[in-house]
């Protein structure tokens, strides 16, 4: 059986760690995320919800599975998670991920890749990678430096201190910190809220988000025409601006509309 799989549910595809109660990251963890990546990118969904069987997110790396690995086994096992996470932000739809318990390590950067983190106010997050003498190796240093900002992402990388959700969300990590027993519902609503949303408008907002990741304000602006334009003449644009005008002509304030995805 897979630690991870791959299921839809209407147009939300969900990515379930499953081997619980820890969802530890080993070799197999690595194997069956790659493989149910590649099955949401292959299945007709409109946002994408990865979260986890079990009290805990996960624990992050089984040390036992992969201590004794030489550099080149070792090398490719992490390019292999560093691949497959890049490929989750790859995908031209929204991304969630649902926190609870621990996410430690890698699992700590799975969620970094996603869009939205919704977490328990009682999660924890933590770099764990520093404190065994190593270092985050699947993009989670930037990434946290991209949210929370640079003295953040250093003090909780180098010093491996404990992030709870509550300050995650506090400094922007996640995006929305509810209580434990309500993690689930609340990122599920927000991915059916997503899928039912304009996908088109998302992927350039998301293009838009990673542009400017890379080359601040001047490198965004150079792509926003291109990714934006195109949007004016789509369905779902047609079907938004209609909603609102016909809204406004009555007085009302506009309904929020379910978009087509086209």
């Amino acid at each position: 059986m897979r630690s991870i799989y791959f299921e839809r549910r209407q147009n939300v595809g969900h990515i379930v760690l499953a081997n619980p109660p820890s969802n530890l990251i080993a070799a197999d963890f690595a194997d069956s995320l790659e493989t149910s990546v590649r099955e949401a990118s292959k299945a007709d969904i409109r946002a994408l919800l990865i979260r986890a069987e079990g009290p805990d997110f996960s624990k992050g790396g089984d040390v036992l599975d992969f201590i004794d690995k030489g550099f080149d086994d070792w090398r490719t096992f992490i390019a292999q998670i560093h691949h497959t996470y890049r490929s989750i932000e790859g995908l031209q739809i929204p991304t969630i991920a649902a926190v609870r318990g621990a996410a430690f390590g890698g699992a700590f950067e799975l969620a970094l890749a996603c869009d939205f983190i919704v977490a328990a106010g009682n999660a924890t997050f933590r770099c764990i990678e520093a404190s065994v003498g190593s270092a985050p190796v699947a993009g989670g240093v930037q990434r946290l430096a991209e949210r929370a900002g640079r003295a953040y992402a250093a003090r909780y990388a180098m010093l491996s201190e404990p992030m709870s959700g509550t300050t995650a969300g506090q400094l922007g990590v996640a995006a929305f910190v509810v209580d434990e027993d309500q993690v689930e519902r609340v990122a599920g609503d927000l991915a059916t809220r997503l899928a039912n949303g304009p996908t088109r408008s998302y992927g350039a907002i998301r293009a838009l988000l990673k542009a400017w990741s890379g080359g601040a304000v001047p490198g965004a602006d150079v792509l926003t025409l291109d990714l934006t334009m195109g949007l004016h003449t789509t369905e779902d644009a047609r079907k938004g601006r209609t909603a609102r005008a016909e809204a406004v002509a009555r007085g009302e304030e506009p309904a929020p509309v379910v978009f087509l995805g086209k």
